[in-house]
Formats: structure tokens, sequence, C-alpha cells
């Protein structure tokens, strides 16, 4: 089983504001089995030999660096923790805290030492968490399906949710709209799944309404454009057809999976096209020094950063001028992280993904909120 922990945007974003005179953030790749944890703990170890050899050469006072290493052994040594793990671990320490977030996205070993943290990792983890609501529909069962990275896909008790077609749209006994008889065949078969789905409706709103995990339709194709047509809530484009009422959670949520990817593939394509759109107005930009004065400023809009990269260096916090470094030290840090920190806090929209998803193949793409 997975144990998964991770921040919101909101809360990355509060962390990029952390500052110390030792930031370390490690990385590792984990297990959710148990017995098999004791790799990544050796992992650890060495990881952290490395955090603190930066560290020394950096001339940090030796009372911090053993505060530091006080800390990371005690992680080391808690069993507990240990046996309750995912795909990837993140531990973000100072000499006076040690958080640590378990994700199911799988990473390779990441060490930055600073005095921020990195957390382009994080982001990556939350840009396309794979998480879902199902609607399974039918004419004789409804159910809301949860589904996420980390969990077992679990039905949601939604209040006031209709059993099946015929108790919620009355069919044996609806009138036309007279008030007088009886509706026959096609006619009377439509009135009542169209009242059976208002009501299916009305019981997710209270539920669904201002959520931002996205709402995937598993029924017919007929029932699929009645609810589209009802409904007022956005379910993405993409659909489990078929008659749901059989599938069990588990394969309701296997389904989803290709779903959801081709919800997270359109994304970056409509990125794409408003970066081509945007570019004809001179509010686009694959330079580093440029983003980082956008980014202090709050003039970003849209971000996509290459979430494998790192371009060492700083950014001045009044001004927004990029020095770059050769290579990475105790005292510079990954530059498209702080753009991206900064971006988030400004209220831009982040996804960190693969260098090739991004416009021209560069460490970042920016939409602007005015013309550069």
């Amino acid at each position: 089983m997975y144990y998964v922990d991770m921040p919101s945007a909101d809360e990355i974003g509060n962390l990029n504001l952390v500052r110390s005179d030792a930031c370390v953030s490690i990385y590792l790749p984990t297990t959710p089995i148990s017995r098999e944890t004791e790799q990544s703990r050796t992992n650890l170890g060495n990881l952290v030999k490395k955090a603190v050899a930066q560290l020394e050469a950096a001339g940090l006072d030796k009372k911090s660096i053993a505060s530091m290493q006080e800390q990371f052994n005690d992680l080391l040594n808690d069993e507990d923790f240990w046996n309750h793990q995912a795909n990837s671990l993140a531990i973000l320490a100072t000499p006076d805290s040690l958080r640590t977030y378990r994700m199911a996205s799988k990473l390779s070993d990441i060490v930055e030492v600073s005095d921020r943290f990195h957390l382009k990792p994080l982001l990556r983890a939350i840009t396309f968490p794979h998480a879902a609501h199902i609607l399974a529909l039918s004419e004789k069962s409804v159910r809301l399906i949860k589904v996420s990275a980390d969990l077992p896909a679990s039905e949601i008790s939604v209040q006031n949710m209709p059993t099946d077609a015929a108790t919620a749209g009355g069919k044996a006994v609806n009138k036309d709209y007279t008030g007088i008889g009886h509706l026959h065949g096609s006619q009377g078969q439509d009135f009542y799944l169209t009242r059976f789905v208002r009501k299916v409706d009305a019981a997710l709103r209270p539920v669904l309404a201002g959520s931002d995990v996205p709402l995937i339709l598993a029924t017919t194709k007929p029932l699929e454009a009645l609810f589209r047509s009802v409904s007022v809530l956005p379910a993405l484009s993409g659909s489990i057809t078929g008659n749901s009422q059989h599938l069990t959670e588990a394969e309701l949520a296997s389904a989803a999976r290709p779903v959801l990817d081709a919800h997270y593939a359109d994304q970056i394509k409509e990125f794409h096209r408003l970066f081509d759109q945007r570019t004809g107005q001179q509010r686009t930009t694959t330079d580093i020094s440029d983003a980082a004065r956008l980014a202090t400023f709050g003039g970003i809009d849209r971000l996509l950063v290459d979430i494998d990269g790192v371009v060492d260096g700083t950014i001045d916090d009044e001004t927004g001028v990029v020095s770059f470094a050769a290579e990475g030290d105790a005292i510079n840090y990954g530059i498209v992280d702080e753009i991206a920190g900064r971006a988030l806090r400004t209220g831009a929209k982040v996804m960190a993904v693969r260098k090739a998803d991004i416009p021209g193949g560069h460490d970042l793409a920016v939409i602007a909120r005015y013309p550069i």
C-alpha cells in the first residue's frame, strides 16, 4: 500500500520562501514494500554524506552540521516511518527542521544544498497527480468513485443520490406536459432518463462544485450525451464507454488512467497553442533571464519548467537579475526552481514537465500577463 503526503501548490510556494544558512533538499527512490526498504535507507545515508560534504566546503559551523546529521540519523532509525513508504521520498531539512513528503511518482537521486529548498520534483508530483472522480452511471445504478495515485479506488457516499432510473424518473407514472395521460415509447423513455440524470446532477453539485479534481464519466453513449446536456459539472471530454454497472472500483480506476493521460497531454497541447498565439503579441519567452524578471514582478501567467534539468546560479530578490554559476555548490541554487516558486506565489499556473514537452526544448517557457 502506498503512503503519500503531498503539499499543495500554495504550500510549495510558501516552502520557496524558506531561507536558512543551510537548506538541504534530498530526493530518492523508495519502495512501498516494507521488507525491501533497507536499500533506500543505505542510499539516503550516502546522499546525506554528499550534502554534509557540501556544507563543510561552504564553511557552515559544526554545530549546525551536527544538528542536521542528528535529524537525519533519527529519520534513518525510525522503523515505523520506513515501513510506510511510496515510490519516492522528498526530504527538506535545515538545522532547525526536517520535513518529509512521500510521493507516488518515481524519482532518481537528487541532492541540492543552498539557502533555499529545491522544489521542482514536488511540483512535478502535483502537476499530474493521477487523481479523479468517476461517475459510474447506468439506468440501474449510480456510483461516485474516488481515484488517486496512492490509495485503492473507493466509492464516495453522496447524499440524495438516486439509486436507479426507474425509481428516480417515476417511469410507471410519468404524465405528459399537459398533466393528462401517460408518455409512451421513446418519448417516455427520454423523459424519465432526463429526470433521473437531473437528480444525479443535483446530488453531485454539493460534492463536486469548485473541485479541481477532474470528473470522468463511465457510462453508455446515450447517457453520456444526456448528462453533458443537463449537468453544469465539467466532465472531461474523454470517458469510459459502456455499461459500468458491473465494473469494480479497481476496474474503473484502471480504465481511468488512459483518460487522465490524454487529459494531461491536452493540457500541454493547450499551452503550446496559447504560446504560439501569445508569441505574436510579444507575451512569451524561453529566456531564463527574462523569465526571472517576470517572476519577480508577478508578470508570469503560465509557466512550463523542465523537471530534470538544474541551471545553477542566483536571482536578485529585488530586481530579478540572474547570475549564472558554472556548477552547483552550497551558495547558489536552481534558477528555474526559484522562478517556479516566485511564479506560484503570484498566482501563475505552473507545470513541471519533460524537456521535450517545452516549446523549443528549452529549460522553461513563459506566457506573460503583458507584452515583454
